[in-house]
């Protein structure tokens, strides 16, 4: 069980509302009730046990768990298990100049050891306090003679250690300590694998936190903290944000579709009819208290998405030819085309590939036909096969979704392929996940294009979100 030292009830709901705010500022959405119900959990469980009290805290102020991750990195600037240097590292000597990975260092191999067994005895407490030692030992930069030059860095500190080579060594120590091989190496592998992810998990947050002393803990919880999947630029993620943005579709496409419906049954109802509400008023003497409306059958909107899938923007448009997948029942006809420098259908090849969403973009690159000669994206010769031979995809009801970052490598954009497009269509949006800032920059046709039909940035899945739910027809 690991307390923390009780702050004065000033200092603590100085923290509480630092927390608060720096989860808004991460775009989580918590009100004053659920600032009010922290409160309450933070009077009823003290901070006798610093895990219950994390546990409180995050059942009073979260609504999904895909929240708790920023959450727990807030956490533990706000509500630190320390301060300062732990005491355990204290009389460790720094080693900045220490010899490199694979030469003789004696602080280094014995602090490795001592992680070995830690991890080997799955000991949380020893864990993180070796997590401190290596912190101090090897995490330590700068001179501290510039201010704001010196600091704590995690990785410094993780790759001298480098715990991920010490696999083999604790695999060896839990097969000697069971007496058996009955359990399969892979398992023990696995399990060993995960302690050394949070023993890494625990050095960053220790170097977080010791970084946030000097800088300032509201400064470090808005910029040294990841933010959650949905915030996450499309361009800059990487192959785990990715699954974990795909782990967010289903859930995503499920509150856009409630939107929809929502918006169509308001559609549905039409303008006020005068001359049936005024009829109608008549039983209660002339006020009019059931207003008739003149209903409406409106149809429901085609979709057709034209998507670059070339190595830049891949993940951008994996992700949304999923989410308009998941979202299928509520539009009326849903047609996907995807492109790098040729342009093909892939509805069929996406319907049928939704037992394995991870490797999408790669099956339309090896099943359909997206590329020429050559492998660059060519958006010229994209719109203008489109426009030649898939125009009659695009009717008076349809809504067209260029996804793309308009980057054309320095090749024709064929202006005018995309005017026939967008002359045909109902409305045509191109989603850009470029910010609006490099449009003008290098090889980007972006303002030409946003010339012709309406451009959006779309950065990622939450603005993509936004979007969608603002720019569809009913």
């Amino acid at each position: 069980m690991s307390a923390v030292n009780p702050p004065p009830q000033q200092d603590a709901a100085a923290r509480l509302t630092g927390l608060v705010r720096a989860l808004r500022g991460h775009g989580l959405r918590i009100g004053p009730a659920e600032t009010v119900d922290a409160a309450a959990v933070l009077d009823v469980l003290g901070f006798a046990d610093r895990e219950q009290m994390r546990a409180g805290l995050a059942a009073a102020l979260l609504r999904s768990d895909g929240q708790r991750a920023v959450f727990d990195a807030t956490f533990d600037l706000f509500f630190p298990l320390g301060v300062g240097t732990p005491e355990a590292a204290r009389h460790v000597e720094p080693q900045d100049d220490a010899p490199r990975f694979g030469r003789p260092d004696p602080v280094r191999d014995e602090l490795r050891e001592r992680i070995a067994d830690a991890l080997a005895a799955d000991d949380r407490a020893a864990l993180a306090a070796l997590a401190g030692e290596a912190v101090e030992a090897f995490g330590r930069y700068g001179s501290g003679s510039t201010p704001g030059s010196d600091g704590w860095s995690a990785h410094q500190a993780l790759g001298r250690l480098s715990p991920e080579t010490l696999l083999a060594r604790v695999l060896a120590a839990l097969r000697e300590q069971n007496g058996t091989r009955d359990v399969s190496d892979l398992v023990l592998a696995d399990e060993i694998r995960r302690r050394i992810r949070d023993f890494r998990a625990l050095v960053a947050g220790e170097a977080r936190r010791r970084v946030a002393e000097l800088r300032g803990v509201e400064r470090i919880a808005e910029r040294a903290v990841a933010p959650t999947a949905d915030r996450i630029d499309f361009l800059a993620a990487g192959r785990d944000q990715l699954a974990e943005l795909r782990r967010t579709v289903h859930p995503l496409a499920r509150k856009l579709a409630t939107r929809l419906a929502a918006r169509r049954r308001r559609a549905a109802r039409g303008q006020i009819d005068l001359r049936r509400t005024l009829r109608r008023s008549l039983s209660t003497g002339g006020v009019p208290l059931r207003p008739a409306y003149r209903l409406r059958r409106p149809a429901r909107p085609e979709l057709v998405l034209l998507c670059d899938v070339s190595g830049s923007v891949a993940g951008f448009a994996d992700f949304t030819m999923l989410l308009v997948q998941a979202m299928s029942e509520q539009l009326g006809k849903v047609r996907v085309f995807a492109f790098v420098n040729r342009t093909a259908e892939v509805t069929d090849l996406l319907a049928r590939g939704g037992t394995d969403p991870a490797r999408l973009a790669t099956r339309i690159l090896t099943d359909a036909e997206v590329m020429g000669h050559h492998g660059n994206s060519d958006y010229g010769s994209a719109l203008g096969g489109f426009a030649e031979r898939h125009l009659d995809s695009v009717g008076p009801r349809t809504c067209v979704l260029v996804l793309g970052d308009a980057r054309t490598n320095h090749r024709d954009p064929n202006l005018d392929a995309l005017r026939r497009i967008a002359g045909r269509a109902r409305r045509v949006y191109w989603l850009n996940p470029e910010q609006p800032a490099l449009w003008p920059t290098g090889d980007s046709a972006a303002l030409a294009y946003a010339g012709v039909v309406e451009m959006h940035s779309c950065r990622n899945a939450r603005r993509l979100g936004e979007l969608i739910a603002r720019l569809l027809p009913v």
